[in-house]
This record gives structure tokens, sequence and C-alpha cells, in this order.
């Protein structure tokens, strides 16, 4: 009997040991700082094109008003809703945070955010790495919101507008559509920076690829890339060569810009390029069919060669519903090779307002310091430059009624980038 209550009163001291013991680490645990237990939810990375200071990685939750934003991925939330129209990805929803992670920061955490806040805009730039390659000089960002700048980014807002109100009276459908391969075929990627391209023929886009192929640090300098190797040397990626996932991400998250021309040069500038000159593709493919179509007793050594296509035979192959050959990208409308009723642009820029507009977006993506835009003319180098004068010159061997049926087939173009109407006795 003595040796049984000997045995439960052992058990029970080992008993209140334990309870004591657990009671310690309950206390020891909850005397921590919740922080330290609690993984912190890390906003998603914003990617905005500022003003005053382009970057790619300001602190989360920083704002500025009046500001020229590129799209945004958020992986705290649903991104679909942020998808370029007709695309959609289902995303779960992540866990949630602790409901005071925002508030009960470390303090050299708080310190460190109370700094930045602090810090004139300039030397906050300085002190978050710039979005180009590792020890690269970067071009300065605008610092302050002088008229230059402000003219070119209210520019850059007025032609989105345009664009948007076109796109939302003409193509009402095109938010049901869904993004294909297709429709980002003329895109061309750089993936240092982050950005899309959309290539629009006899709008700069040799040396578009030049400057695309400096940014990915393919070669040193624009002058040292010949035209076959912008054109034909493969080594820019298009977007449609990514899978579907892959295309997505990059609409979201880079930016995306275009380049585009007055239609009616823009079509000039292509026939001069491609009919005036010899050409071993242009001529027996569409030379030869145009003249066998369009010209009466075409001459046998027109019909073998392709050669000699004047400008009204052509804007008649243009105009025909029934046309003997294809479109080509180099005449093709805008509208379809970019499909900006889809793809939502950040940034559209002129022909015309090029140097302008191609250094300020240079600016605002931080490409390095000795990088601007060529100003040499890839082909012909000898000839001059399409202008509206040459253009009247061309459109004067047209007849009214052609010319309206040109403006006509052109007439998105003209809508979307706000060009007006060339000559006066259209409507």
């Amino acid at each position: 009997m003595t040796l049984r209550a000997g045995t439960m009163r052992l058990a029970c001291m080992f008993s209140s040991i334990l309870l004591f013991g657990a009671a310690g680490l309950l206390l020891f645990i909850s005397l921590q700082d919740s922080t330290e237990l609690t993984p912190q939810q890390v906003p998603g990375v914003k990617f905005n094109i500022r003003l005053q200071q382009p970057r790619d990685d300001l602190p989360p939750g920083s704002s500025q008003d009046g500001v020229f934003k590129a799209p945004t991925e958020r992986v705290a939330r649903d991104v679909s809703s942020r998808a370029p129209r007709g695309l959609r990805l289902l995303v779960p929803d992540p866990p949630q945070g602790h409901p005071n992670a925002g508030a009960r920061l470390r303090p050299r955490q708080r310190r460190r955010r109370l700094l930045i806040k602090k810090m004139p805009a300039a030397a906050a730039a300085a002190a978050i790495p710039a979005n180009s390659s590792a020890g690269s000089a970067v071009r300065p960002a605008p610092r302050a919101p002088d008229g230059r700048w402000v003219s070119l980014h209210q520019r850059q807002q007025e032609r989105k507008r345009v664009m948007g109100e076109a796109c939302a009276k003409y193509r009402a459908s095109s938010s049901r559509r869904a993004v294909t391969p297709r429709h980002v075929s003329r895109i061309f990627v750089e993936d240092r920076h982050r950005v899309l391209y959309c290539e629009v023929p006899k709008a700069g886009c040799s040396n578009w690829k030049r400057v695309l192929m400096v940014l990915a640090g393919l070669a040193s300098s624009t002058a040292d890339l010949q035209h076959n190797t912008v054109h034909y040397g493969g080594a820019l990626k298009r977007l449609d060569a990514f899978d579907r996932r892959g295309i997505l991400h990059r609409l979201r998250t880079y930016t995306k810009m275009l380049f585009v021309r007055e239609p009616f040069e823009r079509l000039v500038s292509a026939f001069r390029d491609k009919f005036e000159h010899p050409n071993s593709y242009y001529h027996p493919v569409f030379g030869k069919a145009i003249l066998a179509r369009y010209r009466a007793n075409a001459s046998g050594e027109a019909l073998r060669t392709g050669s000699g296509v004047r400008f009204p035979e052509f804007v008649q192959y243009l105009l025909d519903v029934h046309r003997p050959v294809g479109m080509d990208i180099h005449w093709d409308h805008v509208s379809r090779l970019c499909s900006p009723c889809l793809v939502d642009y950040d940034f559209v820029g002129k022909f015309e307002s090029m140097e302008d507009d191609a250094n300020f977006f240079l600016s605002l993506i931080r490409a390095p310091r000795n990088l601007t835009f060529p100003r040499f003319k890839d082909r012909h180098a000898q000839e001059a430059r399409t202008t509206a004068g040459i253009t009247r010159r061309y459109f004067a061997q047209l007849s009214a009624p052609q010319r309206q049926r040109a403006y006509d087939f052109y007439y998105m173009d003209y809508l979307m980038f706000n060009y007006s109407k060339p000559f006066a006795d259209l409507y």
C-alpha cells in the first residue's frame, strides 16, 4: 500500500513539472515580437513610368499625381483584373498577412522608410538601383516638371485619350475578344529594360530595332548595325515566340510602345522604297501581279520583271477588294499591325516628332546616357526623305475619287492617331 502511494506521488510531481514547463514556454513565446514569427506580405512589384522619377521599383504604396503609368502587376490581388482586354488568368488569392504587419515595422525599417520619404527626388533616385544593366551610366530622369517635359507628358496623355475614344466608338466589340499570337506578331521584345515595341514599317522601325539591340546588349552602338542584320539577323525576339503565359506576363509588366506616321506619307515612302529601286522580292511578287492586272498593253519585259510600277497602278491594287496579291506590312493599317484596341500601349510616338518623342521615351525607361535615337536614313541615303510636299506630288497623280477612297482606306489610322485630312476636298 505504501509503495503504491509513493508511485502516485511521483506521478503527480512529474505532471506538475511538465505543466510548469509548458506554461513557461507559452509565456516566452507570447513575449516575442509577432513580426518575427509572421511572414510579412510583400506587395507586388509596380512598373511605373513617372515624369519626375521613372523607376520600376518605388516603395510600395507610393504615388504621384499626374504621372504617366505603365501597366502594373500586383501579386497580392487577382491579376486577371489587370490583364489586357481579352486575356484572363485566374490566380488563387494569396494568404492574408498579419493584420498589423504594416504598422509594426522594426525600428530600422521605419527609419529607412522615413529617410527615403524625406530625400529629394534626385537623391531618392540614386538610392534605388536603376532599371538598366549593372555598371552602365544611365541618362538622368527628368527631375523637375519644367515646361518641355510637361508638354511631352501631356502630349502622350492626349494621344492615348484620342486613341481610346476611337477604339470605344468604332471597336466596341474588341474588349470581348481574346488576344492571340497573331495580334502580337509584330511586337518585338527587349527584356533588359522590359520594353515591347510594335513595328510599323516606314515609321522609323529600322532605327528602333537598332536601339532595342543596343539596349539588349547585342551591340555597342546603333551605327554598327547594318540593315540586313537588323531585319534578318533574328537577334530580337517577337512576342508571339513566347508561350501564352510569357505573352501575358510581358503584356502586363513591360512598357508597350509604338510609333506611327501620317498614313499617306507612309504609303508614298513605301512605294518609293519598294517600287522605284531594284528589289528582288517586291518586283516579282507584287510588281508583276499589279502590271498584269492594271496596265493595259503591258510590255513583255514589264510582265517578266515586274519593274516600273506607277503610283496610280499601285493605288489601284491597294483599293481593289479583289487585289491579285495580298497585303503587305509596309502599307497595311497600323490598327491591323499593332491592334491598339486590344493592346493597351503606354507610349505612342509619331514619326513627325521622332527626335523629341524617342529621346523622351529613352529617358523614361532610363536608357544608357550615350544612347540617342539615330538620325541616319536607313536605305537610299542619297534620296530625300518622304515629306508632306513629296506626298502631295504623288497624290496629285490620282483623281479626286481615288484620293477619297485612299483616305477612307486609312480612315481608322487618321482617326486613332489624330492626323488631319491631307486634302481640303476630302470628306
